[in-house]
């Protein structure tokens, strides 16, 4: 893959409110399959959404420190546990030394092995999903569970009527194609539809998530590998994932 570094770019905002996506090198495929971080910020705070592993850590620092002072990242989020979601965990203390780390209960006796032998501040998110405030606003931690991780989940915000999807929504891309929206809904179906089979764990999962989303107002789905889709490609995107049929386990 040629090397293209893009910048952050706001993709959803609502005076001093911006849902923010955090640029991408596409060198070497950042060492692994290609991932998406977010920053959302009101007023003067930010929350960073699946800041990623290792590699991609000195990219992120660098567009969260052209949005705002890292020290205004009063939390992190975590929509589940995989290692390009919490791989740079160690490295947050040094950098974001004044965010609450949000996650699954189920993850916060786990995550210390990562390296991180103190001073984080975790607040384990409740398997019915909790509220998080940021500024002035707040935002919604709404459980998928088994999508594929046994505690994920989903983030609302409703300020700016994006829902931030973690895996829910990845697409896989063959080398040397990549793009930050989804223009062609149709076409863009054959990147994710492995995926989508392969990894989430079963309908019935499914389908209790999709309950939980449906009287949202979505504008974006922006999830944390792949593309943006929005507008009628968000709603689009839904329906696809109504009818996707069976997944995980039931494929055996």
């Amino acid at each position: 893959m040629k090397r293209r570094f893009h910048k952050p770019f706001v993709i959803a905002e609502e005076s001093d409110h911006r849902f923010v996506w955090l640029g991408l090198d596409e060198a070497d495929a950042e060492k692994g399959i290609l991932t998406n971080q977010y920053l959302v910020v009101d007023g003067d705070e930010a929350i960073l959404l699946d800041p990623g592993g290792y590699f991609v850590f000195q990219r992120v620092l660098e567009a969260v420190s052209e949005v705002i002072d890292p020290s205004k990242v009063k939390a992190i989020f975590y929509s589940h546990q995989d290692p390009d979601v919490t791989g740079s965990l160690n490295l947050l203390l040094d950098f974001f030394p004044n965010a609450k780390v949000y996650v699954s209960e189920l993850w916060t006796r786990f995550l210390p092995h990562l390296g991180a032998v103190g001073g984080v501040d975790f607040v384990g998110i409740p398997d019915e999903g909790t509220d998080i405030p940021l500024g002035k606003s707040m935002l919604k931690a709404i459980p998928s569970h088994f999508l594929h991780s046994p505690g994920a989940f989903t983030l609302y915000d409703p300020t700016v009527k994006v829902l931030f999807t973690g895996d829910i929504g990845a697409a896989v891309f063959p080398v040397d194609e990549w793009y930050l929206f989804v223009e062609d809904f149709d076409s863009h179906v054959k990147y994710m539809e492995w995926f989508h089979k392969r990894f989430l764990a079963c309908r019935r999962a499914l389908d209790k998530w999709l309950e939980k989303v449906k009287g949202l107002e979505i504008e974006v789905i922006a999830p944390q590998h792949g593309s943006i889709m929005q507008g009628e490609n968000a709603r689009r995107f839904l329906e696809w994932l109504e009818n996707l049929g069976p997944v995980g386990i039931e494929l055996l």
